[in-house]
């Protein structure tokens, strides 16, 4: 196995993990199937965090008609329209904040030369709404973004974390650390091979939550792992 030495790239998750999460995309999730009639509970809602956002009215939309038809097709469709609407006024109207210790570790990472990879399950336009608002847009603050809809398959197949690594050029699975805070996170990373698949239990879901799926390392915050990241660093 490779050692942190090599470390060449850390893939964050977006909402949650980099930027701060009040669960307002879950507040959007609800009002939207609230108002096109589809059934979700809070809990359902929040387990599917981090997915592709456009399969999770697949998926529940084909639980509710039992079948993927025409019906089926014209659900997904309004749902997801109604979806992105609420969406994209939200994150226009509001203040957009990062998550403790972000821009320390990116910092941190920008110092000693470790690309800096977000992905998250946001489309492209929500996505560069935020990161316009943050500043983030790739090659300032981060290096490269990438979206659910920019791949085929979103999280917990590792698509994205692929996709980082191909537009950065980093061909060692083993010198790249993936980081979130969603089961779905942490499942990717697994499924990418990195070195490290981390979560961080300050977003959207707890310590408690997450133990259950095996991270390699859970971290209170970003701060903290900068704190790790420093001291194992400092020993190679």
């Amino acid at each position: 196995m490779k050692s942190i030495s090599d470390l060449k790239l850390v893939v964050f998750d977006m909402a949650g993990t980099t930027v701060t999460d009040k669960h307002e995309v879950e507040l959007c999730f609800t009002l939207a199937a609230q108002k096109t009639g589809l059934k979700m509970t809070d809990e359902e809602i929040l387990s599917v965090q981090g997915w592709s956002k456009i399969q999770v009215f697949e998926t529940f939309w084909e639980r509710q008609t039992g079948q993927r038809n025409q019906q089926w097709s014209n659900q997904v469709e309004h749902s997801y329209a109604v979806f992105r609407e609420i969406l994209e006024d939200h994150y226009q109207g509001n203040e957009i904040t990062p998550t403790s210790g972000c821009l320390e570790l990116f910092s941190f990472l920008r110092e000693h030369k470790i690309a800096i990879a977000l992905t998250t399950g946001f489309y492209r336009k929500v996505a560069d709404i935020i990161l316009d608002k943050l500043n983030w847009r790739s090659g300032q603050m981060v290096d490269v973004s990438v979206t659910s809809d920019e791949v085929q398959h979103g999280r917990p197949e590792p698509d994205m974390i692929r996709r980082a690594m191909q537009i950065l050029q980093v061909s060692d699975r083993k010198s790249v650390i993936n980081i979130g805070d969603t089961p779905s996170d942490i499942q990717s990373g697994r499924n990418a091979g990195v070195l490290y698949t981390c979560c961080v239990t300050n977003g959207t879901h707890s310590a408690s939550q997450l133990k259950p799926l095996n991270p390699d390392l859970a971290f209170a915050s970003l701060h903290e792992m900068k704190i790790w990241l420093e001291k194992t660093l400092k020993n190679y």
